[in-house]
């Protein structure tokens, strides 16, 4: 019996679904919801909506068929209108097994609908952004490594040129080199749609790259490829690379950023790896010793191929780092201005050539508007690359333009989110403007990337300093630094460093034996080095009241600051040091001239940032020459706007101690301090 009633209630369905024209909706509905996500599959990555939205859509129109089916069964469009559809002589019961039986086929359609189209749509459209693994070396040549690295940096390079992309900065991947990776943890970690992860073997003159393009979202691969070529062809595979790259992401490429990612840097192949390994080398800022190496390799390549106008341009860069950190010297400063002069004419359009010309411009010359615009131009060319930003909010700082020069650290730092140095400098804004919460917060995101890094505990332990006259985090750092392997440099630094505290801390003896324990042909090889140790020596010397033994160190400092000043005869910073020392020798007038200069060097009103420390310097030569109002009247402008003087600072620095007495100096402390 009930066999007979479904036979009889299954044709009755059909012939309702025709009568009633289901058929006719459900087709159109079909046709009219591909169109529409076919136009927001082509449409949506170009107005640069994100993938959910697409997602969303094709849900939609998936729960809407089985609504537009019951809705096709109950009304029929007449000549009068929308009409209800008449029924006919069926059984209550078969009309109800109607209904379900349609909803059922509405529902089931979507389904399976949905099942086969929505991991389509998430497993081949990710986000428009990329980060470049460090490329594996098969080949068994140790120097072939390198070969690798620049594979993977060119790779890079090109496709930081892309303005619609985000592409995260090399320093920020290579710690993945050589690690089993997690596609989905690097994706989120370094906030990513897709990772390109690759691998390179060279025998001879065959080079053989083999690529894979994967969506760290779902894990799934996007595009591969093997490319087996001769040498002299790499840069075609890189170029090619990234072309297909911006294809699978569905990314906009303009003629211009086309005909950049095509160019050929060099076609000497012998300068190419010079280069590499020049390049690797020159990020590390801290260390004297990795950047020289770096000079020599980027010489190299520039004598096997004197038009290599990328090479140039690297190397007038590194000459404007080491004329800003480490010697200020003329002959550094016209070098770093001829490399990046000769970079411009070979290719005029060249990003990097901009970029070493807006250094040379920033450390050399101290010319902020000229160096902006050079960097503005190679921000348009190269629109993913950290240090654009990075320098751009560096001089923004020192015309005071604090809010600007945070967004631009900021911008950096999400370039580049695995490295300490964007964060750093961002912890530098917030110590200036005595945003304590948002420096130690700053300084424990780059330390939860580098528990260990030496000039971060340095930064960190200055600040509690400052903030709050706090020794202990300064006294951990340096016990946490005796279990760490140190070069010879870090090492020197680091009892630098430590004979600083000792004095701050009024641990006089100590601080002596620190600073005498230093060698002085290894501080020589260092600018400011033996100033810096004999200077410590004369001031812990007078504070034991050893007066002979003090005035025969600030000789000596004397002598070494002098000395360094016939290099570097414009560096502001060593001649307010000279100055201190002049005044501790009982110099008045000489401390004094060395400080006006100083200031006219370096003046507040066209550097904020340091400035305020030279500054800062003056007024410690008055309170050394027992001028106290001076002294005062200086420290009070300084706490009143950005700068690096706190009431902490004044409180516990022994510098200050001929102030103590006097009532003004505790007036302003108390002031101040009340306003904190």
């Amino acid at each position: 019996m009930v066999s007979t009633e479904k036979s009889v209630a299954l044709p009755g369905f059909f012939e309702e679904v025709r009568r009633r024209k289901v058929y006719r909706v459900a087709a159109a509905y079909i046709i009219a919801a591909g169109g529409i996500i076919q136009f927001a599959s082509a449409a949506f990555p170009a107005w640069e909506l994100p993938n959910w939205m697409l997602r969303l859509v094709i849900v939609l129109l998936l729960f809407g068929f089985p609504i537009a089916l019951m809705l096709a069964w109950a009304y029929d469009i007449t000549a009068q209108g929308v009409r209800v559809t008449p029924a006919i002589g069926v059984p209550r019961r078969h009309r109800r097994r109607n209904i379900i039986l349609l909803a059922a086929t509405g529902v089931i359609v979507s389904a399976g609908t949905g099942f086969f189209l929505l991991p389509r749509v998430s497993a081949h459209k990710c986000d428009k952004s990329i980060a470049v693994l460090p490329f594996q070396n098969l080949s068994e040549e140790k120097e072939n490594a390198f070969f690798a690295d620049g594979i993977q940096d060119d790779v890079l390079t090109n496709l930081s040129k892309i303005g619609d992309l985000k592409v995260i900065s090399r320093t920020s991947v290579m710690p993945y080199r050589g690690k089993a990776s997690n596609v989905r943890e690097i994706g989120k970690a370094l906030g990513v749609g897709a990772i390109l992860e690759g691998s390179v073997r060279r025998i001879g003159n065959r080079v053989r790259v083999n690529v894979q393009l994967i969506n760290a979202d779902t894990d799934e691969h996007m595009w591969a490829e093997d490319y087996d070529r001769d040498l002299t062809d790499v840069f075609a595979i890189q170029t090619d690379l990234a072309q297909q790259i911006v294809r699978e992401l569905q990314a906009k490429l303009s003629p211009m950023e086309k005909a950049q990612i095509e160019r050929r840097p060099t076609e000497n192949g012998e300068a190419y790896l010079a280069f590499v390994q020049a390049h690797n080398l020159s990020g590390a800022f801290e260390s004297l010793e990795k950047l020289r190496q770096s000079e020599q390799l980027y010489q190299r390549a520039i004598e096997l191929d004197p038009n290599f106008a990328l090479a140039i341009a690297r190397y007038s860069q590194l000459q404007s780092w080491i004329v800003h950190d480490v010697e200020r010297t003329p002959e550094r400063r016209q070098k770093a201005r001829t490399l990046a002069g000769r970079a411009m004419q070979l290719q005029p359009d060249l990003s990097e050539a901009h970029l070493a010309l807006g250094f040379s411009y920033y450390y050399g010359d101290t010319k902020y508007e000229a160096a902006l615009r050079e960097f503005e131009i190679a921000r348009r060319g190269l629109p993913n690359e950290s240090e654009v930003y990075l320098a751009i909010g560096a001089i923004q700082r020192r015309q005071g333009k604090w809010a600007e020069s945070i967004a631009n650290l900021e911008k950096a730092a999400s370039l580049n989110p695995k490295d300490t140095w964007p964060l750093q400098q961002l912890s530098y804004n917030y110590v200036m403007l005595r945003n304590y919460e948002a420096a130690n917060k700053t300084l424990d995101r780059a330390l939860a990337l580098d528990p260990n890094a030496m000039e971060l505990l340095g930064v960190k332990s200055r600040l509690a300093i400052a903030e709050k006259g706090d020794f202990d985090v300064a006294e951990k750092a340096f016990e946490a630094l005796k279990s760490i392997p140190m070069t010879n440099e870090q090492k020197l630094k680091t009892a630098d460093a430590r004979t600083d505290v000792f004095l701050l801390e009024r641990r006089y003896n100590e601080g002596l034996r620190e600073a005498e324990s230093l060698p002085d042909d290894q501080l020589a090889a260092y600018p400011k080095g033996l100033w810096s140790k004999y200077y410590y020596i004369g001031f812990a010397r007078r504070a034991l009241q050893d007066k002979l033994g003090a005035q025969a160190a600030f000789l000596k400092a004397k002598s070494a600051a002098e000395e360094q000043l016939k290099h570097s005869p414009d560096d502001a910073k060593l001649r307010i040091q000279l100055a201190k020392v002049l005044a501790f020798l009982g110099k008045k007038d000489s401390a004094l001239a060395e400080a006006q200069r100083a200031s006219e060097l370096q003046p507040e009103s066209k550097d904020a940032l340091d400035g305020p420390e030279i500054t800062e310097g003056v007024a410690q030569i008055c309170a050394i020459l027992g001028d106290n109002d001076r002294a005062i009247e200086i420290l009070d402008g300084l706490l009143n706007r950005p700068s690096y003087v706190t009431v902490q600072g004044l409180k516990v620095n022994p510098i200050w101690d001929s102030l103590r007495n006097d009532p003004r100096f505790q007036a302003l402390i108390d002031r101040y301090d009340a306003g904190a």
